[in-house]
This record gives structure tokens, sequence and C-alpha cells, in this order.
């Protein structure tokens, strides 16, 4: 079911985590020093995170330069799609030569910290890990068979992947400027949470 990411909290700190990356390497979010953080829940079977991967990967390669990392965590319950589970997740981030740790979130307590709610969701955050930005990467969506729902973002599928939203928030918190006003929420696939875990909003 497609879902639009929930937009809250902005200012609230980083939800802390340790989780394993695909080598198996405990990662922790004091661990990612530099000015701006990017946190994306992503997964590997949703369509809307394939349709923007390779920009995402380009754009984490072209910032890491600039002061960004970027973090992806997949939070999905294998019971109803076994592609997103770890050994595939493992096989997902070799295949795709991801430039950034992919974690595996099993419990799914960070997806919830971090009020995630869809793939790709996106939390950037500030030198003082305070959310700045939670918005869509860009306008482009892949061509869905969901309808569209009353009240929410256009379902562009005319556009290339450019990461022009988030290119213009990681370039305003570098710059030392406010966060951009009008913040589009993303869309894409809802996570998959495990019996007992789906929150009231999931």
């Amino acid at each position: 079911m497609l879902r639009w990411s929930r937009q809250l909290d902005y200012g609230q700190q980083a939800a802390p985590f340790a989780l394993p990356d695909t080598d198996g390497r405990i990662r922790t979010l004091e661990e990612f020093e530099a000015p701006a953080l990017l946190v994306a829940f992503i997964c590997n079977h949703c369509p809307v995170v394939l349709h923007v991967l390779p920009g995402l990967i380009d754009f984490a390669r072209e910032y890491a330069s600039r002061g960004l990392q970027v973090v992806a965590i997949s939070s999905n319950s294998p019971e109803e799609f076994p592609e997103d589970g770890y050994p595939h997740m493992q096989r997902f981030a070799k295949d795709h030569d991801l430039p950034f740790p992919y974690l595996h979130d099993e419990s799914q307590d960070v997806a919830l910290a971090y009020n995630a709610i869809c793939t790709p969701d996106f939390f950037l955050y500030g030198p003082d890990r305070a959310l700045f930005y939670t918005g869509q990467f860009c306008a482009s969506r892949p061509k869905l068979p969901h309808p569209p729902v009353p009240g929410a973002p256009p379902q562009r599928t005319d556009v290339p992947v450019t990461g022009q939203d988030m290119r213009a928030a990681v370039d305003a918190l570098l710059a030392g400027r406010p966060a951009p006003e009008h913040q589009v929420p993303s869309a894409g696939c809802s996570i998959k949470w495990l019996p007992g875990k789906n929150p009231s909003w999931g």
C-alpha cells in the first residue's frame, strides 16, 4: 500500500541506534560525525526505492566530499516479502555497490523511534543532529498501480530522478540557511510491520 511520510518532529534529535550493516558490523549513530547526516529507510523490493536508488547513490557519492554522510536502514519484516530479509540485503548492497552503510533493523524499534512509515522515508539532520528536512528526494515517481489518494502529492511519472528537493535541503543545511519551508512528503511502499509492531499510524 502506498504511504506518505509523516513529516513530524522538526528539530527533534536523531534517535540512537546500534544495528548490523551488511558486513555484520554494528553501526551506531555516534560514529557518523559529518555536519549533515541523512537517514534513509529503504528496502530491497519497493519499486519506489528501486526507482530513486541510482540517483540516491550518485547523490551520496557527490555530497560525501561536501560534508554529508548517508546511512540506509531496512526495517521490513521478511514474512510478506522474503526478498527483504538480511541475506538478500547483503546481496543487494553488493549488487548495487552501495556507497553507504545498509543496516538491518530486525526488531523495527529504530523505525518506530524515527516515525518511519514508508520506503523511501528520509530524515536529514544537521551537525547538532536536530531534524532539518524530512521530505521527498525529488518529484520523480515510478508508474504505480495504486490510484491517487485525494489530497496526496501528485504521482509524477514524467520527470527524471534528480534529487532536487534533497539537494536543496542539504545545500541549505551546509550553508547555514533555514530549512525549506515547504517540504513535500516522500511517497512509497508501506513498511511491512511484524505482528504486534504495527503502530497506529502505520
